[in-house]
């Protein structure tokens, strides 16, 4: 329970809590969330005091405002823990890039794969790009149905985002991470990246 020298300390953007709540009366919200209904501030105190818990407005806009009997102290620990925890998981949304030719040999596409499954599988999109050169432009069909396997072999690591389109001498392809993925960072990101350069460079 929050000691009475420290009652009412936390900052404005805080709900009020014991006797810095300046009502005749509130609807009293229970520990484990039970209505108790509306009581006396002096009755809501005294059943706080009794059971080692703080007075907390949870609704000062109702008419008589919400309070709950709570650990204060505990409720306002556990938040910064959830908001730490959300913050470590955010992640600004990375979108990698990966290149392939519709006549790529299989050694080739197992590493291409590769590449792909390592970056949904750390949370990221990938957009794949086919890229046509000279007659190749004419089979449009070859890079589609490469993509579509690429999307089957990697299906439970993501989705396709975006389906398969032309766009001028390519075709482009955008795979998601699921949801349940859990994002890791990415070790030595900025190697990584510059090998799949290296690799999508050799492929032009």
């Amino acid at each position: 329970m929050t000691s009475p020298s420290n009652r009412g300390a936390p900052a404005s953007s805080e709900p009020r809590i014991n006797d810095r709540i300046r009502v005749p009366e509130v609807r009293l919200v229970g520990p484990n969330g039970e209505q108790v209904g509306i009581v006396r501030i002096e009755d809501a105190l005294r059943l706080a005091q009794e059971a080692d818990l703080d007075l907390v407005e949870v609704a000062a806009q109702a008419r008589p405002p919400v309070c709950k009997l709570m650990d204060y102290g505990k409720f306002k620990y556990e938040t910064a823990q959830k908001a730490r925890e959300s913050r470590r998981n955010q992640q600004l949304t990375v979108i990698k890039e990966q290149k392939l030719r519709p006549k790529i040999d299989p050694h080739d596409y197992q590493t291409k794969k590769g590449h792909v499954a390592r970056f949904l599988s750390h949370g990221n999109k990938v957009k794949v790009t086919i890229m046509f050169r000279g007659r190749e432009q004419s089979r449009p069909e070859l890079g589609y149905r490469l993509l579509q396997r690429l999307a089957e072999d990697v299906a439970e690591l993501g989705f396709v985002e975006s389906n398969p389109k032309q766009d001028g001498r390519n075709m482009i392809m955008v795979l998601a991470p699921h949801k349940n993925t859990k994002t890791r960072p990415i070790k030595h990101d900025q190697e990584q990246t510059e090998a799949t350069e290296a690799e999508a460079g050799s492929d032009q």
